[in-house]
């Protein structure tokens, strides 16, 4: 890496792939592919929320805000990533850096506590299916989204504003696609022991305690599932969790094997594939997933795209 004068440059050079021109090319038409699709999948399901009067329950309420969630997880290093790949220019200004710093790890950190609390909704629903309108109702499901967003707030901020704190040494070139904490923190230079311990004990928090959460409700649903009497809300129920818990492994999987081990010991390319499976791969499929194993999301849709016909006739 080439030293320059200032210990923070004006801008970082994003290496990605630019050693292997045919990888770039690849990414750059399946990201050019799968943007759209995140961003439609996303807008419908958001869309037929509001229209759709059968699905205001909090189960739905909590997927318009995962789906919101993931429309700016994707944008908020997409764009940047279509630009680098497509041209011979790999910069973004230190500014751009930090802000899609703290953009990105807001809507990662609150997609991680979001899953845990979907799972805590299910388990409720299916667990205590008497008590369940009384326990999520309105205002605690407004609470309970607000403290998620404030606390994924909170943990990107705070180490965003420390990692951005270290020494580069003038030096500004990332081996990533993106502004990452990880890859920030392994470029940095002098003692940043302390910064790496700290990411660790707070990603135990925000992803292997919440992802425990999410395991001990399956369990406790698994068990509640069995005492369903008849075999069509047996199905119902399993196909509604089934999509859960595969959207949660296909998140906290990289996500953990990123966050967890020392930023020092991670490989070259383990942060660009991670940072593209939990930044784009799962925001693209969490809406099919959902809506391809969910009966009433399913036929949500097909009423507003018959209403929409019609009212055109």
């Amino acid at each position: 890496m080439a030293p320059i004068n200032e210990s923070h440059p004006e801008e970082f050079i994003l290496l990605g792939f630019a050693d292997r021109p045919w990888m770039e090319l690849s990414l750059f038409i399946v990201l050019l592919i799968m943007y759209p699709m995140a961003l439609v999948g996303n807008i419908t399901i958001i869309l037929v929320y509001k229209l759709d009067p059968c699905l205001h329950s909090p189960m739905y309420f909590f997927l318009t805000n995962l789906s919101f969630l993931d429309i700016c997880y994707t944008t908020s290093i997409v764009p940047q990533m279509l630009f680098n790949l497509g041209s011979s220019k790999k910069t973004i200004s230190y500014m751009g850096c930090a802000l899609q710093l703290y953009f990105f790890h807001i809507m990662g950190g609150t997609e991680c506590l979001l899953l845990a609390l979907m799972s805590f909704d299910r388990y409720v629903a299916i667990g205590k299916p008497l008590h369940y309108t009384l326990i999520m109702n309105q205002r605690t499901c407004i609470l309970l989204v607000s403290t998620v967003w404030l606390s994924g707030i909170t943990y990107a901020v705070s180490e965003a504003t420390v990692t951005l704190q270290l020494p580069l040494c003038g030096l500004n070139k990332l081996d990533h696609l993106v502004c990452e904490i990880p890859v920030l923190i392994k470029t940095a230079c002098g003692e940043k022991e302390a910064n790496e311990f700290t990411l660790s004990v707070v990603c135990i928090f925000m992803l292997a305690v919440p992802l425990c959460l999410i395991l001990a409700s399956y369990a406790s649903i698994g068990h509640a599932v069995y005492k369903i009497k008849t075999s069509e809300g047996r199905k119902k129920a399993f196909g509604t969790c089934s999509s859960h818990l595969i959207i949660a492994f296909l998140f906290y999987g990289p996500a953990i094997s990123m966050y967890l081990q020392p930023p020092s010991t991670i490989s070259r390319d383990q942060p660009k594939f991670m940072a593209l499976f939990y930044g784009v791969v799962t925001p693209t499929f969490n809406p099919f997933i959902y809506t391809l194993r969910n009966k009433d999301v399913k036929g949500a849709l097909g009423n507003v795209v018959r209403n929409i016909f019609s009212s055109k006739s």
